[in-house]
């Protein structure tokens, strides 16, 4: 069974002649567990793509569903409780609060939940361990590298457990050293069970995703 459904998306801005259709008519599941890379030169429709696959952008046309789950017939209030169950987030710019600690940025997505501020606290702890970076829990954003950067905001994406990552770009800031090792952790997320969806302009990217969709001028041309 798909986890994740893609039915006939279309994703149009504009109207009449000032119309651009950033998707156009597309299909593809995605099992749970799943790895996949989403590749495109620049203007493709993949950063589009995946804003709808966040229930964050509503498709034109066409429909969306997760786990059963017809996301955009949901109202936003029930989009909203979906994005924070379902869904963790990783962008190209890691989007840290300078003037938080490692670990406050960490404890961010947790401030809506129900639950004691030691429980909250031990979920951020848990997950910067699984990013190897609990030594640096005191630690100011400007105090920590790029990749150590980018570490902390794959546990702030991860804090919640949910079961599928959406990351854009995740490596777009980093060298190519450091984006093996963060590429190393996606995968290490993903032996766990976790669904990972990345957009990626990187071939060597890509490489680690156990299946990629092609994606030119809004239409998706490959998926391999």
């Amino acid at each position: 069974m798909s986890y994740i459904l893609a039915s006939n998306l279309v994703k149009k801005y504009g109207s009449g002649e000032a119309t651009v259709t950033a998707i156009s008519d597309m299909n593809f599941t995605i099992s749970s567990g799943e790895f996949v890379g989403i590749m495109g030169v620049s203007g493709s429709g993949k950063s589009t793509l995946l804003s709808v696959m966040g229930a964050m952008n509503a498709p034109t046309s066409g429909c969306f569903v997760v786990d059963d789950i017809d996301i955009y017939r949901l109202k936003s209030e029930k989009r909203a409780d979906f994005r924070r169950e379902f869904l963790g987030f990783v962008f190209q710019s890691f989007h840290l609060v300078p003037y938080l600690t490692v670990i406050e940025n960490v404890m961010l997505p947790l401030a809506i939940i129900k639950a004691s501020g030691k429980k909250k606290r031990q979920m951020a702890e848990s997950a910067l361990a699984a990013v190897g970076l609990q030594s640096k829990s005191h630690r100011l954003p400007n105090q920590i590298s790029g990749g150590e950067k980018e570490r902390v905001a794959i546990a702030r994406a991860i804090v919640n457990e949910p079961p599928i990552l959406l990351a854009d770009e995740p490596t777009g800031n980093l060298d190519t050293r450091t984006s093996l090792e963060i590429m190393d952790l996606l995968r290490q997320l993903n032996d766990g069970g976790m669904t990972i969806v990345m957009v990626t302009h990187s071939p060597d990217c890509a490489a680690f995703a156990g299946r990629v969709l092609q994606i030119s001028d809004g239409f998706l041309i490959s998926d391999n």
